[in-house]
């Protein structure tokens, strides 16, 4: 274990012994950092924060702070959990949780979270994410797997995005976003669905060609929102299709269309 001698490190804070952590850097109460993982110079580590493996965090990155909600409180049981291999850059933000869910932040592994990029509180991320510079997310969030957020997307509170979707560059989302769905603009709209990913992924042909007649059932036949599910579900043997009929079903806030 390399702690500079100008870190402050609480000691109730449970550090493995190949981890690191740069000058200037705080770690807070209660905080587990997990092996091989690098906290670089004047990153704050928040109280109550659980971070995995192999994890980068880059200079003046704030994670596991209290989070922006007025309601929260420091003595709040609540907590930030964190996988393995991210990446956080530089100025990111990550807050804590509320008591107004399970009282948890979480953000799983392999994910890429670039400069400048806020995680506000009780929001869940997924695994093998890409935030681009200066991605929001308000509180509440969900993200699935493999989603792609362009630079300067702001994501309202209690939004969805599913599985593989995209946004582009400056999208601004109120609504969710179903699996596999690429959206843009402000406010976005749906512009097809995230083909490329799902080729790079291993996608093949007739599953890239069933996810897009699904996306035409719900975004191009001019079907009202049930009359497209039902349509949708004449095709839910399919594990994508069946995932985006899960994933309309639960939305709360309706669908970006």
């Amino acid at each position: 274990m390399s702690i500079h001698p100008t870190a402050i490190v609480e000691p109730s804070a449970r550090i493995h012994d190949t981890a690191d952590i740069g000058p200037y850097s705080i770690i807070g109460a209660d905080v587990e950092i997990g092996a091989d993982t690098r906290i670089g110079p004047h990153v704050v580590i928040g109280a109550q924060t659980r971070i995995g493996e192999g994890n980068q965090i880059y200079q003046f990155a704030s994670v596991g702070e209290l989070s922006q909600d007025m309601t929260a409180k420091p003595s709040d049981n609540t907590w930030t959990l964190i996988g393995d291999r991210n990446v956080i850059r530089e100025n990111v933000t990550i807050n804590r949780g509320t008591l107004k869910e399970d009282g948890t932040t979480r953000i799983g592994s392999d994910n890429w979270i670039m400069a400048y990029c806020h995680v506000a509180h009780d929001c869940q991320i997924g695994s093998h994410t890409i935030f681009a510079n200066n991605a929001s997310l308000a509180g509440h969030v969900h993200i699935g797997d493999w989603v792609i957020l362009g630079g300067f997307t702001l994501i309202h509170q209690f939004c969805r995005m599913g599985a593989h979707s995209f946004t582009g560059y400056a999208s601004g989302l109120d609504r969710d976003v179903p699996p596999f769905v690429l959206v843009d603009g402000n406010p976005a709209v749906p512009r097809g669905i995230n083909t490329r990913g799902l080729q790079r992924r291993g996608f093949d042909r007739d599953a890239i060609r069933r996810i897009k007649e699904a996306y035409r059932t719900i975004y191009r036949k001019e079907l009202r929102l049930p009359d497209a599910l039902e349509a949708l579900r004449e095709h839910q043997d399919d594990e994508h299709v069946a995932s985006m009929i899960q994933f309309i079903e639960a939305s709360q806030r309706g669908l970006q269309r």
